[in-house]
């Protein structure tokens, strides 16, 4: 499935826009009705704001006549996650909680940082439930389908985004990622997700999931993309080691686990995923040697325990006065999550310190950590445990198993499509250092992404 903007970059569509070969309302046109086609079908989008974008675009082509440029994202169009306020839209987060007519008094701040460089904003993209999902298929809205097969599903929790991308309604979206919700959605779509470093991008204005991991995040069609977006969303704004060569691919370590599950595929999942992305990698960069990091069990462990209760902080008053208002699933999730006792949580911060300590010392050795994003192609809409050969291993374990580490760390994480397994696509992970974003975008050219 592809529209107008498939494969079309940001620095494509703003060269265009500069010499007169389109305009910000052509642009805008053009994005209403690639969503219009590929909505129904797809349901990336839960709310979309023709008047509202039509009459930003008109501005963004006077601004332009007018001598004011922007920058690179005046004048082109993109999708908010329903989780991210936009003044005068709905933020439903996927909810019947809040799915009731209220609209936004104002922009978040990523959103208000998104109108002063000048984009338009179309609308606002679906999400599962409160984002407490990686699935994308639980929401008021109705389940987000991939683009690339209508069957299976989108990934969550930022599915609108990346399907909304990777069909061609908008170059880019931004997303929210707490344990991969950015990366798990580009990865079984195959767009780029970028999850920055943990408070580049402000989460003024974004309901929060858990206050400790959440992160705003970018969906587009290259890593450049994701940076010139980043670039304009984050303060104070990202830089390189200093003299990095913009070839410079540097040190990569291709990051395993060593312990009872060791190897290539740390959970799970299918080992041809891991072999295809590995392969790709080195056929771009050449070989790539093994970095062993021994406690990212240990981090997902506290990554869990450390998400349930501050998820169930947040929603402590809807689970006791409306619980029937929640998704069955979301909601025997949060009930869960909210059996987690308060010495776990505490130990879970002593935990990400201990984490932390031989993964810094992974980054004395390596500029950059790879593996998959996710051990597992898209799998059909509805399902909830991998097969045989994933001995009952549960959907939403296997997605977050290689995402969620990197948010309770807080560093920069990438999701490259490299290629596909059974037609599905598959995806690579790098995680850098904060600053280290260079080096990424160095072996995303390589890649050709």
């Amino acid at each position: 499935m592809t529209g107008f903007f498939t494969d079309r970059t940001i620095d494509e569509l703003a060269t265009d826009l500069r010499s007169g070969r389109t305009t910000a309302a052509e642009l805008t046109r053009r994005a209403l009705e690639s969503i219009a086609g590929a909505n129904p079908r797809v349901n990336a989008f839960a709310h979309v704001d023709t008047e509202g974008a039509l009459a930003a675009a008109h501005q963004a082509d006077r601004e332009l006549g007018e001598g004011l440029d922007r920058g690179p994202l005046h004048g082109l169009p993109t999708g908010i996650k329903d989780m991210i306020d936009v003044a005068g839209l709905p933020t439903t987060a996927g909810s019947a909680h809040l799915d009731d007519g209220r609209v936004a008094r104002a922009d978040a701040a990523c959103v208000r940082r998104l109108r002063q460089a000048g984009a338009v904003i179309v609308g606002k993209t679906t999400t599962h439930e409160f984002a407490y999902g990686p699935t994308g298929d639980r929401s008021v809205h109705g389940p987000t389908r991939n683009p690339r097969d209508l069957t299976r599903m989108s990934g969550g929790s930022s599915g609108g985004s990346a399907a909304a991308v990777a069909a061609g309604m908008v170059a880019y979206a931004l997303g929210t990622d707490t344990g991969g919700s950015v990366r798990i959605p580009a990865a079984l779509c195959g767009v780029v997700g970028f999850k920055p470093a943990y408070g580049a991008i402000p989460t003024e204005g974004v309901l929060p999931l858990s206050r400790t991991l959440d992160h705003v995040g970018v969906l587009a069609s290259t890593v450049r993309d994701c940076l010139t977006v980043h670039e304009a969303l984050a303060d104070p704004a990202p830089a390189g080691p200093e003299g990095t060569p913009d070839t410079d691919t540097g040190r990569i370590g291709w990051l395993t686990e060593e312990g009872p599950v060791a190897g290539d595929a740390p959970v799970a999942g299918d080992p041809r995923v891991a072999a295809t992305v590995r392969r790709a990698l080195e056929t771009a960069v050449g070989a790539v040697p093994d970095a062993v990091w021994s406690q990212a069990q240990a981090g997902r462990e506290a990554f869990s325990a450390i998400q349930s209760t501050e998820a169930v902080e947040v929603h402590a008053q809807r689970m006791e006065h409306a619980p029937g208002r929640y998704d069955e699933e979301v909601l025997r999730r949060l009930q869960a999550a909210a059996a987690v006792p308060p010495e776990r949580y505490a130990a879970a911060f002593d935990t990400r310190e201990a984490v932390a300590r031989p993964v810094g010392e992974l980054f004395d050795r390596h500029d950059v950590l790879a593996l998959p994003t996710v051990p597992i192609t898209a799998p059909l809409l509805g399902a909830r445990e991998l097969g045989a050969a994933g001995r009952g291993t549960p959907v939403r374990d296997a997605l977050l198993s290689l995402t969620s580490p990197w948010n309770l760390l807080g560093l920069p994480a990438f999701s490259i499509p490299v290629g596909s397994v059974d037609g599905l696509p598959v995806a690579l992970q790098l995680v850098c250092r904060p600053g280290g974003e260079a080096r990424v975008a160095a072996i995303a050219r390589a890649l050709g992404r």
